[in-house]
């Protein structure tokens, strides 16, 4: 009977989406690299995260819709939504020139790129480990499917991070300026929503104050063999995944969802 209730768990809707906004948002921002990289197998290794990811965000979008009556669909949660109906982090929806606003040569600064996906890959790394033991079958075998690709993920943003941290002066203090702008953000990855703290009860979502020291270390060995300086965390912390979001969200969103809302119910 035990295996049977387990069987029929479902992770809230809320939380559902709390996931699957953080690819979609992340999927959109490395997608804004395509054409851009800076070198031609970066340009690739960029957009080949960026559909794994938006796959990510499909099949917990499609979960989702699955437990939402009147039943809705993936397009419509990723499209139909305004800004303040996301749950994702607000790491993942800032520019990509980071410290560079201002005064930035370029829109794009690769270093803040890397040092953003490190971050997050590093903490997905862990929480889909953990979802693998979800009682929501459903999502444990998505977790299972993400895992393998998130191992890729932060394997190619921590050698960059190597890469760039312990190369020339000029990297080495663009990917420490992005550092100090961006490890701020991941206080939000420790407190705990509603949604997060509902499914760990459950037992269908992970409380991920659990894996921090997992996460610190695996982010200070990365720091340490890239001869960067891990800063200071506090400060104000971000409540991206309750619906407070920065202006940035929802100029992404503007740049994603305009087809969609353009031609509603358009068949291609």
């Amino acid at each position: 009977m035990e295996q049977a209730a387990q069987s029929r768990a479902s992770a809230s809707v809320d939380y559902l989406l709390h996931l699957a906004d953080n690819a979609l948002v992340l999927g959109q921002r490395n997608a804004q690299w395509c054409g851009h990289g800076p070198v031609l197998e970066e340009d690739i290794a960029l957009a080949n995260i960026s559909l794994d990811l938006i796959g990510q965000a499909r099949l917990l979008y499609q979960h989702a819709a699955s437990l939402i009556e009147p039943r809705t669909t993936e397009d419509a949660l990723a499209y139909f939504r305004d800004p303040a109906q996301f749950r994702n982090y607000t790491l993942l929806e800032l520019p990509h020139h980071g410290p560079l606003a201002g005064t930035a040569a370029a829109q794009r600064d690769y270093a803040t790129t890397i040092v953003r996906n490190f971050l997050y890959s590093a903490l997905m790394l862990l929480l889909w480990e953990g979802l693998q033991q979800s009682a929501d079958t459903q999502l444990a075998a998505i977790a299972g499917k993400s895992v393998k690709e998130n191992r890729y993920h932060f394997r190619h943003a921590r050698d960059w991070l190597v890469r760039l941290g312990d190369g020339t002066a000029e990297s080495h203090a663009r990917t420490q300026a992005a550092l100090e702008h961006l490890m701020p953000y991941t206080q939000e990855f420790w407190s705990v929503s509603p949604a997060e703290a509902q499914a760990a009860a459950a037992g269908t979502g992970v409380d991920a104050r659990a894996w921090r020291k997992r996460w610190d270390e695996l982010v200070n060995d990365a720091l340490i063999e890239a001869t960067l300086k891990r800063p200071n965390q506090s400060g104000f912390v971000p409540r991206g995944k309750e619906g407070l979001h920065s202006e940035h969200l929802s100029y992404v969103l503007g740049e994603m969802q305009s087809l969609a809302r353009q031609h509603p119910g358009a068949a291609w």
